[in-house]
């Protein structure tokens, strides 16, 4: 066997190995099917790459189970994959990962880990691989007495094995698999120089960059490890891993890494999304990549004349850039046009939408503990802090210091939990989740891990953007990129400039500045601001529950869980993934949340249909982990003029007369509309591209994609909302004082830390929908940006606008309809009100609202325009009351007589209520002091339950605008008063964050409260 070894080495060195390029499943989370292997290995072959391999972390048999042998089932698949592979060309390696609690020094456990890859080679495996990230870096007390070193112990084993298998193919991941891991330095690791001089040669070793997520990957920082392992490694690269983020699923080119490192190199490797549909570009754009030997910015004689990042590829002729010239943004340009077809070819998909990323018990982070390996997998930890400061710390660009000199105090700890079994060998198209199997491995080790001496902070854990000290739970999430241009005052928009382009980042033209209008002389760097404001989406690891998707005909039975596990309770043991083939009854499943309507608009209309500029749109959307993509960016940067600017529209209200303001409006305030109808108009664009993928043919890709959409749709409805509301100038002068936070893209040095690469990418979690929440000027909103996607893809999305006279209609029939629901009993029929009384709930809830501060009422409303929800508020409740009896209750006096309580309102108890609390003085119903000294604003809401079934997060959307809308008036509580025994209104507003707050035994009543 010896002698075999020797002969393959001396011909490996004698040929020129073939340079590896392909893809590692090798992610934390649910596992791709077999048959998206073998999908991809067609793909691989099409695009010229040569390798997969099989390492999904969660997979039954890989990592918790590694010493148990292949059922028979299992092996015909894992034999049918190895001979797709090999039928395609590919290389197939076999991937354990035995590390985590095995004994180096056993030769039990030699002997098993030789008998689980002899089945494998039976198989027809030829490759293979050996992974030791994510453990324990002490050797155990019987292997200390055998090896020296942990090092040591992995050469010896690896070796063994190696010899053993023959010398094939064979990749190694070592334990200190990057800069930042290798201790204490690369140079000087021990544990990576013993890798070098004993480990086989022939072995080739996996390493990820300077971090586990690199940014860039150098030339000289390849010299430098390949120097230390002496040979040039594989580059196992996460620039495209999603696992440790749900709001983010990575659509943007391979970028970073010059192709001139590719003679340094052994071979690069993507270990990419979760989602397997979500990887096309990814994947499509590394095979360009290998395939060229310049980078055009990495060449200066190129990159002066081709500035593809700021100018229209499509003006640029293709001769340009030679073939063997590799851009980013012509990469991920051809990617998407060879994308689009796949969107048309029908496939099913069944069960609920689920998130793939792995199940993790979290609140918040506070500080990035040690994540796995190649998938960048992290704990979470909990914070609650009360403070009354205003002193708000200067992010670091560089390590963001103030970070760590604010959060060194919070106390932090650590919550792993298991994933459960899963098996994606035992059919070819879904994975089996069993939960009677007890995984004995934690989602990471990383407690097991020393963490570094310095470790960047992701939280700020200070007051936001008020003085008064509040209890609160804090999280925040960004992502890195390059900082965006100053935003400057707009030429007339043309239609073109309504319809962004993929390398549109902010509107071009040259006009004259409007004075006091740019972004940076209006934002203040010494005021306070909030970090975390909008925070809410910041849950790292929002993961539903894997168990969640089932077989269609489970579907209609179970719920699935919230993106961010709040309730985690579904018992359905498999989730199906994929089907080859189409079936009836998948098809039926998947349009029962389609209106007939809408199905025959999407046979016959093309305007459903996905175009390239959509695919342009999503990409950018959802980029890489570093940037945001040029929309993305205009998205962000729009906003953010139109709030720090929306003074204007009070100097223009103030300047004079209505009829004057009509004659002429001043290029401020118009300049400030057309650029609100810009913004209106891209996020109008994102919620076209959610209708396109929700109606996609392939059910597939829509299932891996939706999710994304809908959120970040959700996002932009909010801003858009308030924008809208902020367009009707009925805030305070000094709404500035009330609305700035900090820590958001445009807070100083932030976005210089995102793009740096400083950091790994999980310390600012959530993506571009994160970042566009935290310019929602809102406190301890948290709870408001957790939603539970909808079980399957649907077109009825629901916006939000304000209030207009012509709502007041529906808004009174909602709100009837609503309450009469609460005061029924839950399986019994709708209590009915006598027809003389249909409107007598509506004039006591809400009419006080619409009539005196229609400025604060806001509603959700579907596509045909019809009103699903609303929310009203009054700043004051004491002021609303004194108002409410002068210019109210008396109308309603004439209109509900006490004579009433006598005839027919005796006899419907809900009806002699209400009549009697008409004819209450103001006196008689005081205010606790309690209540208003903190909670002084009063709020009205309801949406209808078929809507909340269609999308729960209504309520919560509509209650974020209006508490941003009260924030920017100055007030920062709000409260409800709601009867004891109303026990359905109580669990709505408790629902929305609210909480007991005081209990007025007099009136029977609860006051339910919340601060933003």
């Amino acid at each position: 066997m010896g002698e075999k070894c020797t002969t393959l080495e001396h011909a490996s060195q004698d040929q020129q190995r073939n340079f590896i390029c392909g893809v590692i499943e090798g992610f934390y989370g649910r596992p791709w099917t077999t048959e998206q292997r073998k999908d991809l290995f067609r793909k691989l072959k099409k695009m010229g790459m040569d390798s997969y391999m099989y390492a999904p972390k969660d997979d039954y048999k890989h990592r918790a189970y590694w010493r148990e042998l292949y059922t028979v089932e299992e092996a015909d698949h894992l034999s049918s994959l190895i001979s797709s592979a090999k039928e395609a060309g590919i290389v197939f390696y076999y991937a354990l990962s035995p590390g985590l609690d095995m004994t180096y020094s056993s030769q039990k456990e030699i002997a098993t880990l030789k008998r689980k890859l002899d089945q494998v080679s039976q198989f027809g495996c030829e490759a293979y691989a050996l992974l030791f990230d994510d453990i324990e870096s002490e050797l155990s007390k019987a292997d200390k007495e055998v090896f020296q070193t942990f090092a040591n112990a992995h050469v010896s084993v690896t070796n063994e094995i190696f010899t053993h298998l023959g010398c094939p193919k064979f990749l190694f991941c070592p334990t200190q698999y990057c800069g930042t891991r290798a201790v204490p330095t690369v140079v000087d690791s021990e544990y990576l120089n013993t890798l070098g001089s004993k480990l086989n040669n022939v072995i080739d070793i996996l390493w990820t960059g300077d971090k586990v997520i690199s940014k860039t990957i150098t030339i000289d920082s390849i010299r430098e490890i390949t120097e230390i392992l002496r040979r040039p490694p594989v580059i196992w690269d996460n620039l495209h891993a999603n696992d440790y983020d749900q709001k983010r699923v990575f659509l943007g080119p391979y970028s970073g890494r010059s192709p001139e490192l590719i003679p340094h190199l052994r071979g690069v490797m993507t270990n990419p999304n979760c989602e397997f549909y979500g990887n096309f570009i990814a994947v499509h754009t590394l095979a360009f990549w290998s395939r060229c030997n310049l980078d055009s910015k990495m060449n200066s004689s190129l990159s002066a004349d081709i500035k593809l990042e700021t100018e229209n590829e499509d003006d640029l002729p293709a001769e340009c850039l030679s073939k063997n010239v590799y851009h980013p943004r012509l990469a991920l340009k051809n990617a998407i046009s060879e994308w689009l077809p796949e969107f048309f070819v029908e496939k099913e998909a069944w069960g609920p939408i689920t998130k793939p990323q792995p199940q993790v018990e979290m609140v918040m982070p506070i500080i990035p503990i040690i994540p796995s390996l190649n998938t960048c997998m992290s704990l979470t930890t909990t914070t609650t802090t009360s403070t009354n400061t205003r002193t708000v710390p200067e992010v670091n660009t560089t390590q963001l210091q103030a970070l760590a000199d604010v959060c060194s105090t919070v106390s932090s700890t650590m919550a792993p939990i298991s994933n459960p079994v899963m098996n994606s060998l035992v059919s070819p198209t879904k994975v089996v989740t069993n939960d009677d199997i007890i995984n004995p491995i934690r989602t990471t080790v990383a407690s097991n891990i020393e963490l570094p001496k310095k470790i960047p902070i992701s939280i700020m854990p200070v007051p936001v953007m008020e003085t008064k000290s509040v209890e609160e739970t804090i999280k925040l999430s960004c992502e890195i990129f390059e900082p965006a241009n100053k935003a400057e005052p707009l030429n007339e928009p043309s239609k073109s400039d309504l319809t962004p382009t993929s390398d549109d980042i902010l509107i071009d033209g040259k006009r004259e500045q409007v004075a006091n209008l740019n972004v940076d002389t209006m934002l203040d760097e010494n005021l306070s601001l909030s970090p975390l404001s909008g925070a809410g989406i910041n849950e790292p690891m929002e993961c539903s529950s894997i168990n969640s998707q089932i077989s269609p005909k489970e579907a209609v039975k179970l719920v699935t869980d919230d993106v961010v596990m709040e309730e985690s309770g579904n018992d359905a043991n498999s989730m199906h993934v994929e089907s080859s083939s189409a079936s009836p009854e998948s098809t039926a499943e998947m349009h029962d949340e389609v209106d007939d309507d809408q199905l025959g608009a999407k046979s016959t209309a093309s305007c459903n249909k996905i175009t390239l500029d959509d695919l342009n749109l999503l990409c950018d959307l959802f980029y890489l982990p570093f940037e945001h993509g040029s929309r993305g960016l205009k998205l962000l940067s729009e906003f953010q003029w139109l709030k720090v600017n929306a003074n204007v529209l009070l100097q223009d209200h103030s300047s004079g007369s209505s009829s004057d303001a009509s004659k002429s409006i001043k290029p401020e305030v118009s300049e400030w509309m057309q650029r609100s109808e810009i913004f209106s108009e891209l996020c109008g664009c994102v919620q076209k591209l959610l209708v396109k993928i929700a109606y996609c043919e392939n059910k597939e890709i829509c299932h891996n994609l939706y999710s994304y959409v809908w959120d970040i749709s959700g996002a932009l409805s909010l801003l858009n909302c308030y924008i809208k509301w902020l367009s009707m100038a009925k805030f305070p002068q000094n709404t500035s004082s009330f609305t700035e936070g900090s820590y958001t893209w445009f807070s100083k040095g932030w976005k210089e830390a995102f793009m740096s690469g400083e950091q790994e990418p999980w310390v600012f979690r959530g993506g571009l929908t994160a970042d566009l929440q935290r310019l929602m000027p809102v406190d301890s909103a948290n709870d408001l940006f957790v939603y539970k996607l909808p079980e399957q893809p649907t077109a009825n999305y629901y916006l939000l606008r304000p209030y207009q006279h012509q709502d007041e209609q529906q808004i009174n029939a909602i709100c009837t309809r609503t309450y009469m629901q609460w005061q029924s009993e839950p399986d019994g029929d709708e209590i009915l009100l006598p027809a003389q009384f249909a409107d007598i709930v509506s004039d006591a809830m809400v009419g006080g609202h619409l009539t005196l501060h229609p400025e604060l009422c806001l509603v959700a409303y579907d596509k045909s325009n019809s009103i699903v929800g609303y929310a009203c508020a009054a700043l004051d409740i004491n002021l609303f009351k004194r108002n409410m009896e002068l210019c109210w209750l008396t109308e309603l006096r004439e209109k509900y007589p006490k004579t009433l309580l006598d005839d027919t309102a005796k006899s419907h108890k809900l009806v002699s209520s209400f009549v009697e609390r008409f004819h209450m003085h103001v006196d008689e119903v005081v205010c606790p002091t309690e209540v208003y000294g903190t909670f002084p604003a009063v709020i009205s809401a309801a949406t209808l339950r078929e809507a909340e079934q269609h999308d729960n997060g209504i309520a919560k959307r509509l209650l974020t605008v209006l508490l941003a809308a009260l924030r920017a008036c100055g007030c920062f509580g709000v409260h409800a008063c709601v009867p004891q025994e109303d026990r359905e209104q109580v669990n709505f507003y408790t629902k929305v964050g609210f909480v007991d707050i005081y209990r007025d035994e007099g009136s029977k009543c609860i006051y339910l409260g919340r601060r933003f």
